[in-house]
């Protein structure tokens, strides 16, 4: 019988990523085939995430509960960013662990597997010109990556300290995924990066590189490929050349994601976030102007050390002008390593969960009106699965709504249809094909 894994991936679409970089190294090169069920695995993997201090907490509670549902002689690794930045005090906190693996060593799984209580974390390796084999967890969509690591210095972020400095993978190699895609029936690609609109600084190898929107321009060009997305840009440098790229290019899905992290530029300095409120406003509005069915997501984090009343009514401010279709927004959170952490004014607890709330209220109202405002609209939508409980089949529009469409089968995934919108909700819309 095949040997068994479980994997379990925590935090962002790069591990997503890494998850079925490692998926497709133990199934090609030891034989492994994926399962649901923790109690029948011979393998578990946990791949985690550092970015917030909760999913750090959640590691070792669920190293526990695997070590005593795992079935005699299964081995259990930790991956990812939290194995980077804790190495081998994962090991002596948990026994139960069998090795540990860091982000940017994702192409020594099959090295750490024969090796007991191995640790490899170093933050120097480059494996981004590493052929991996080929696995993707949907025939839909595909995430490729085109950088690791990020050369930023935001004072709150562990991410330098856990995937190294930035590093591109060339983009011949880039655009050779993105046709293997294609050629296997896969319609969108996510480029993913820390930073992907740094890409091309410094590429692996010392080879020449080309910039972000250039590299929009050739995986345009792949046929097969109808949709491109990305993540993340870095607002500072949203310059004009690349938004006029992403509004004309047919194929870019008009969606973006601009982490603002705070609206004050007084705390978006201490963040070393390198813009200003005013820079923030002015490239939204750009995009807008350009794009008018854009759809704008970003992240922020209230409570940062030091933040007033006055800081937190700037970034109420900018939510209110720019008005994000989705927001993801925490509470600061000290992260090990950073210099944030030891900055003094650190803001009470119940006043950050205060901030926090009224910040997700006013985002639930501008959202409610977003959602109503999409009633009557037609979206080209690409089908992604079908609920068979429900009768749905569900996808995202261009713009990335989640669109559900009542359905009998799901013949219709992996294909793009005309949907007109017939209900608004909070979480999905619902609409019916057009013709």
């Amino acid at each position: 019988m095949a040997k068994k894994l479980f994997i379990e991936t925590l935090g962002c679409q790069m591990n997503v990523r890494d998850s079925e970089h490692m998926i497709a190294e133990l199934q090609l090169h030891e034989g492994y085939e994926l399962t649901q069920e923790v109690g029948e695995a011979d393998l578990i993997l946990i791949n985690t995430c550092s970015v917030r201090e909760k999913p750090v907490q959640k590691l070792f509670s669920e190293i526990g509960m695997y070590a005593k549902q795992r079935k005699p002689g299964a081995k259990i690794g930790v991956t990812g960013c939290t194995a980077s930045h804790l190495g081998e005090e994962i090991i002596r906190r948990s026994p139960a662990v069998d090795f540990v693996l860091g982000a940017r060593n994702t192409s020594k799984i099959v090295q750490v597997l024969h090796k007991p209580k191995a640790v490899e974390t170093s933050i120097d390796y480059d494996d981004t010109t590493y052929q991996f084999a080929d696995y993707r967890s949907s025939k839909v969509k595909a995430f490729v990556n085109i950088m690791v690591g990020c050369d930023k210095s935001c004072t709150f972020c562990i991410v330098p300290y856990t995937r190294g400095e930035e590093i591109s993978i060339p983009d011949d190699l880039i655009l050779d995924e993105v046709r293997r895609a294609a050629d296997q029936g896969i319609k969108e690609v996510i480029l993913l990066g820390q930073n992907v609109n740094s890409y091309g600084r410094r590429v692996s190898g010392g080879r020449k590189g080309i910039g972000f929107t250039e590299l929009l321009r050739r995986v345009s060009r792949v046929d097969g490929i109808e949709r491109i997305r990305f993540t993340s840009p870095h607002p500072l440098h949203m310059d004009d050349e690349f938004i006029e790229e992403f509004a004309s290019n047919p194929k870019i899905c008009k969606n973006i994601h601009m982490p603002l992290q705070s609206g004050s530029t007084r705390i978006l300095r201490q963040m070393r976030r390198g813009y200003t409120k005013e820079w923030f406003i002015e490239r939204a509005a750009k995009i807008r102007a350009l794009t008018p069915d854009v759809t704008i997501g970003t992240d922020i984090i209230v409570a940062f050390p030091g933040e007033s009343e006055e800081d937190f009514a700037d970034t109420l401010d900018v939510v209110r002008e720019v008005g994000f279709e989705t927001m993801f927004s925490f509470k600061y959170s000290p992260r090990p390593l950073t210099p944030a952490a030891q900055f003094p004014n650190q803001v009470d607890p119940e006043v950050a969960d205060a901030r926090l709330w009224r910040l997700q209220e006013f985002q639930q109202e501008i959202h409610d009106r977003v959602a109503a405002a999409q009633a009557g609209k037609v979206y080209d939508v690409l089908f992604e699965e079908y609920n068979s409980e429900t009768g749905m089949l569900i996808g995202r529009s261009g713009n990335n709504f989640m669109i559900r469409v009542p359905a009998s089968d799901g013949r219709l995934v992996g294909s793009i249809a005309p949907v007109k919108i017939v209900k608004t909700g909070r979480h999905a819309l619902t609409g019916e094909l057009e013709g």
